[in-house]
């Protein structure tokens, strides 16, 4: 049986170099996330969301992580962040998506 290299390990090895590239970051962040693994996605989602006031993605993805988790209340606010954002910029598909996830919170 062949090891398939997972895509969070590969990230994991460019964040190690670089920690502060939000956008390797942002990668891991989303590849543990995609492969299920919502603590670990969570901190470098986090990151990502403190780092710029206006990056809408990090925010959907550490939303849904947290909910997934079971951190609701947390989950929320950040969605509500993410929203707003969404609105203003202009992204329709996230906004339905983030206003069908709080509507079920």
């Amino acid at each position: 049986m062949e090891n398939k290299i997972k895509k969070s390990d590969i990230f994991q090895s460019k964040v190690v170099a670089q920690p502060e590239n939000k956008l390797f970051r942002f990668s891991l962040g989303q590849a543990l996330y995609d492969e299920g693994d919502m603590e670990a996605a969570v901190p470098e989602l986090q990151f990502c969301a403190d780092s710029r006031d206006d990056w809408m993605l990090p925010r959907i993805l550490l939303g849904k992580a947290l909910i997934e988790i079971g951190r609701k209340t947390e989950a929320k606010s950040i969605l509500k962040t993410a929203l707003n954002l969404a609105i203003t910029q202009h992204h329709e598909g996230p906004e339905d998506e983030l206003r069908c996830i709080l509507a079920d919170l």
